[in-house]
C-alpha cells in the first residue's frame, strides 16, 4: 500500500514523499489534487472516501491515509 501511495503523489504532485511528510499543510497536494488523490485511492482499495472525510485528519501523511484506508476497509467489512 506504501509504495502505491507514494507513486500515486509523485503522479499528481511530481514530488517525492515519504510516508510521514506533509502533505497539505505543505501544499504538496493542493485542494485540487488532494480530491484527485483520494479518487485513486478509492479506486485502488475498494472503498468510498465521502468528501467530508477529506480531511487533514486523513489525509495530511501517507502514514494516516494508511490507517484511514485500513479503518475503512475493516469497516466495509463488517
Amino acid at each position: 500500500m506504501e509504495s502505491y501511495l507514494i507513486n500515486k503523489v509523485d503522479e499528481i504532485a511530481f514530488t517525492e514523499v515519504t510516508k510521514d511528510d506533509s502533505l497539505w499543510e505543505s501544499g504538496v497536494l493542493d485542494s485540487i489534487t488532494i480530491v484527485e488523490f483520494a479518487t485513486e485511492v478509492e479506486d485502488e482499495f475498494g472503498i468510498s472516501i465521502p468528501f467530508d472525510d477529506i480531511v487533514v485528519e486523513n489525509f495530511e501523511t501517507l502514514s494516516l491515509v494508511m490507517k484511514y484506508v485500513t479503518r475503512k476497509k475493516a469497516e466495509s467489512s463488517d
